[in-house]
């Protein structure tokens, strides 16, 4: 066992000395040792019932014959951080996330991980961990949030909060009914109700087999969860003594079936860059293009919250991650999982399907997946729209250019006064937001929220370097690369200039000259960084483009 290397041996007293004084009984120190590794929190919702959890993992650790060892893990919620320079850290902590789990694996020898995770960044960042370091590993995801009650109606995060407020801007709601609306919207512990980046990964996370069935839906605080996480516990003791690691199962097979669940169920854009991180870290080819190819194959199946009127709740009791691989079984390939099933055994025990929730192929809401990469002479290395969130007539558009060079300065232009208020017609461009410019690629939830609360979303464009939340729905349009902040092409644009946005098309063009644009370029400098200290600066000199995952070079 890896442990071996630091409980075995006359030249190992002082390391057994340090062990016993933890408490390990010398009964298990031929145990394996397991670590556990936890993102638990008072600061996140979707991390505040680990504690819980964190018990069944342990009882399961120590039933199946190991030894646990609990370590922590930061985790930076989304929706507190947004708006303000707190975005900044979000995606960044994902290479933090990565870095401390392999640390103390390493520096510990454990033999085997549990990691114990939810929301944005912290799911991602340890599959990275799981990836590099290749010790088996288990992922167990706290689930999903229950919805929220108002007037006999269901509320939710996104809705009843960020486009609340442009609802409220606009007289639409009353001051007491936003106040009713912050206070109901998120009613306990889990992460937020909707298809948001959080509950992707989730799903995404028990589509690759690195979570045992089930654990991508279920939610949170039920005894299902405690069920899953007590048999993820057992489980780990068993990949450990059969030597199966993470990269037997996150093969190209188990990210093209992530892919293509991703497709099917319409969820977050942020999952691009997610995946194309853990491809990475796992020595898999997964071209940017790879979404594109499988979503003209894969139909749009389930349409949740913020896209539809469905949650998570509902994608669980009507079959969970099983059931949308069943209905979309064609193009899913045959991979083993830690549960110890394939992936075709696991799809063939499915024997209940909700048609409403899961729709079939004949019934699908679209015929291609929700996701779509657009290239033209603004993107040319690609770009990434969550078509499942755009209208049919907004899936072509011509605009012009509003162009701000901070998400900060384009939010108060779409709240500040009528006059210079974003209008039908505009093409909002949010530039130097990208991994470098930002530094830190912030989400622009409060913008798309804005537009969409005042009733725009049939008649304005966003266009980024930055990224959007899981949240968003619209024609946002981000992960534009390059980026501005490395010269890419939407650097240049000015007010007034025509975008031409033709989704089926997979087109995205700016309507300016080869000739003009050289003489633009010759005049332009890159801006000096917002951040020069600390982390963050630190960041923006080694992270690559989102086209590539936005990793970190070596």
């Amino acid at each position: 066992m890896r442990s071996d290397r630091v409980k075995k041996g006359a030249n190992r007293v002082p390391q057994r000395a340090l062990l016993y004084a933890t408490g390990v009984p010398r009964s298990e120190m031929k145990a394996p040792f397991i670590g556990i590794a936890t993102s638990f929190t008072d600061l996140i919702p979707g991390h505040i019932g680990m504690r819980d959890l964190e018990r069944f993992i342990e009882k399961g650790v120590h039933t199946g014959g190991g030894y646990p060892f609990l370590f922590g893990v930061p985790g930076i919620c989304d929706g507190i951080s947004m708006g303000h320079r707190g975005m900044h850290y979000s995606l960044p902590s994902r290479e933090l996330i990565a870095d401390l789990v392999e640390s103390v694996t390493e520096a510990h020898a454990l033999d085997g991980l549990v990691l114990l995770t939810n929301c944005d960044k912290i799911t991602p960042g340890m599959l990275m961990a799981a990836a590099r370091l290749n010790v088996p590993t288990v992922v167990v995801t706290a689930g999903p949030m229950m919805t929220g009650r108002y007037k006999g109606a269901r509320t939710s995060f996104i809705r009843n909060t960020f486009e609340a407020m442009g609802r409220f801007s606009e007289g639409k709601i009353t001051k007491d009914e936003l106040e009713k609306c912050e206070l109901g919207a998120c009613p306990g512990a889990g992460s937020c109700q909707g298809l948001y980046t959080a509950n992707t990964m989730s799903s995404l996370t028990e589509a690759m087999g690195m979570s045992l069935p089930g654990c991508g839906t279920a939610p949170a605080v039920t005894s299902e969860k405690r069920r899953i996480a007590f048999d993820s516990g057992v489980r780990i003791v068993e990949l450990v003594r059969k030597d199966i690691k993470p990269l037997d199962i996150l093969t190209k097979n188990a990210f093209e079936n992530a892919v293509q669940v991703d497709l099917a169920l319409g969820g977050s854009s942020n999952t691009v860059l997610h995946l194309l991180a853990i491809a990475h870290e796992a020595g898999v080819d997964l071209p940017l293009d790879t979404f594109d190819r499988l979503a003209r194959t894969t139909p749009h199946l389930a349409s949740l919250e913020p896209v539809g009127n469905y949650y998570m709740e509902d994608l669980h009791w009507a079959g969970g991650i099983p059931a949308v691989m069943s209905r979309i079984k064609s193009g899913i390939k045959n991979n083993i999982t830690v549960s110890g099933l394939k992936v075709k055994k696991i799809i063939e025990a499915v024997d209940f399907i909700d048609d409403d929730v899961i729709r079939t192929r004949k019934q699908a809401h679209h015929k291609e997946g929700g996701i779509a990469i657009l290239k033209g002479n603004i993107a040319p290395t690609g770009a990434v729209i969550k078509q499942s969130g755009v209208s049919a007539k907004m899936m072509k558009f011509t605009g012009k250019a509003r162009v701000f060079d901070s998400e900060d300065k384009a939010m108060r232009a779409i709240q500040g006064k009528a006059e210079r208020r974003v209008k039908a017609g505009d093409f909002v461009v949010i530039r130097y937001e990208g991994p470098k410019g930002g530094p830190g690629m912030r989400e622009m939830l409060a913008p798309t929220a804005a537009i969409m609360g005042q009733g725009l979303g049939d008649s304005v464009a966003l266009l980024t370097d930055g990224r959007f939340s899981g949240g968003t729905r619209g024609p946002c349009i981000g992960h534009v690369s390059p980026e501005a902040m490395e010269g890419g092409v939407i650097a240049l644009i000015k007010d007034g200039d025509i975008i031409e946005l033709d989704v089926k098309k997979r087109k995205l063009e700016l309507k300016v000259t080869a000739a003009e644009l050289k003489k633009r370029r010759a005049k332009w400098k890159a801006p000096k960084p917002k951040i020069t200290t600390g982390w963050l600066s630190r960041y923006a000199k080694v992270v690559t483009s989102a086209d590539t995952g936005a990793v970190l070079k070596a």
